[in-house]
């Protein structure tokens, strides 16, 4: 049977990335590969196993398009609101709460924030099939 282990992004700066990350969702750099064209950082968090793999490719300077294809990554989180506000306070401007209850009983509640390069991550809050 699979096990999910990672999720691979590109991002145009180390330092920028690796510390939003960490400030946002307390990911730690677990490994880092150096090689002569490009750098992968793996951060997680002892929360799970599964890993955010950051790739940087050496000599770019010009940010990825994301094209019309990328979703968002997601992760849960026991306290939306507290976790919100805390997202506001450091200044990594969260989107709106949003109550998902499209048959009219709220199924999840969730906020999206978009990292350095544009990648959205959707912080979900745990209960029912988000754990």
């Amino acid at each position: 049977m699979a096990k999910a282990i990672h999720s691979m992004i590109r991002v145009l700066d180390e330092a920028r990335s690796v510390a939003f990350y960490e400030k946002a969702f307390g990911l730690t750099v677990a490994d880092r590969l150096d090689f002569p064209e490009f750098t992968l950082i793996y951060m997680s968090n002892s929360e799970t196993g599964f890993e955010v793999e950051l790739t940087v490719n050496k000599g770019r300077t010009e940010p990825y398009a994301l094209g019309d294809g990328y979703g968002h990554l997601a992760v849960s989180v026991a306290d939306l609101d507290a976790e919100h506000a805390r997202f506001e306070a450091e200044g990594l401007a969260p989107r709106k709460l949003v109550a998902f209850a499209p048959a009219g009983e709220v199924i999840a509640r969730f906020f999206f924030v978009a990292d350095p390069d544009g990648y959205q991550i959707e912080v979900l809050e745990r209960g029912g099939r988000f754990k």
